[in-house]
């Protein structure tokens, strides 16, 4: 029987600068502003998820997310976001439920 290779780990992403997202989200590359359920919605993530990331709760967001949050916003996704290693996504994990 042969085994099967784990899945491929998927990158996460932490906000480039405290505060990007929010500062986005009042004028889009568009110049437009965005609600948080508004970005959500378009984006295809959980409102939840935008007000966790704003508020600090949540620190990161795997690959297709930061992407997508960034295609709504009409920038490109390392405006917003930076790539985090794995043992940088479990430490700030470990600090949001600390």
């Amino acid at each position: 029987m042969r085994e099967s290779a784990p899945p491929p780990s998927t990158t996460h992403y932490a906000e480039a600068i405290p505060g990007r997202l929010k500062t986005l989200m009042e004028r889009t590359g568009t110049g437009s502003p965005v609600t948080s359920r508004e970005l959500a919605e378009r984006a295809g993530v959980s409102h939840g998820t935008i007000g966790a990331l704003m508020s600090g709760s949540q620190q990161t967001v795997p690959e297709p997310k930061a992407k997508a949050i960034a295609a709504v916003l009409g920038v490109d996704t390392l405006v917003v976001w930076a790539p985090v290693e794995r043992s940088t996504t479990a430490r700030l994990s470990r600090q949001v439920t600390t």
